[in-house]
């Protein structure tokens, strides 16, 4: 008897647990995020690649603009990826780089060059965009005016 009121106790526990919830990537928050960075890039007069991914590093938007070199694709990729992964912008990778600390270079998936940056909600990661095709300040500046209307959002 005790048994199987110990079950019946256990089943029930079970049956109050609750999955949690979570803020998530849209595609449409990714084509908004997308549009901002290339208003930013358009005005400085560079050409980019513009990804976003969601909270596990999967793409959810890439946009090439028009004679930006293709090899900026699987770069800008590999930023947002490594934003995510890291909870921290790639221009943090690239500083510790820059300053010695050539460790870095054996971090899977670490990038460490400026463009990436993750997309946070209440301390929480939900995607990251990434940037390529100038030089990496001129990435970062698009990533950063993105951000920018990211944290706009509701």
């Amino acid at each position: 008897m005790k048994l199987i009121s110990l079950l019946m106790m256990l089943c029930s526990v079970a049956a109050f647990a609750q999955l949690g919830t979570k803020t998530s990537m849209t595609l449409e928050a990714a084509k908004q995020i997308a549009a901002a960075a290339e208003k930013a890039a358009i005005a400085n007069k560079w050409t980019m690649v513009i990804v976003i991914v969601d909270d596990g590093g999967n793409l959810v938007y890439l946009q090439k603009m028009d004679t930006t070199q293709i090899g900026s694709i699987d770069v800008a990729i590999a930023k947002a990826q490594s934003a995510v992964k890291f909870k921290r912008p790639t221009k943090a990778f690239e500083d510790a780089l820059v300053g010695g600390r050539q460790a870095i270079l054996k971090l899977p998936g670490a990038m460490p060059i400026e463009g990436g940056i993750p997309l946070m909600r209440d301390g929480i990661v939900i995607g990251a965009i990434g940037v390529s095709g100038g030089q990496a300040p001129e990435d970062g500046k698009v990533a950063e005016a993105a951000v920018k209307v990211f944290e706009k959002m509701k």
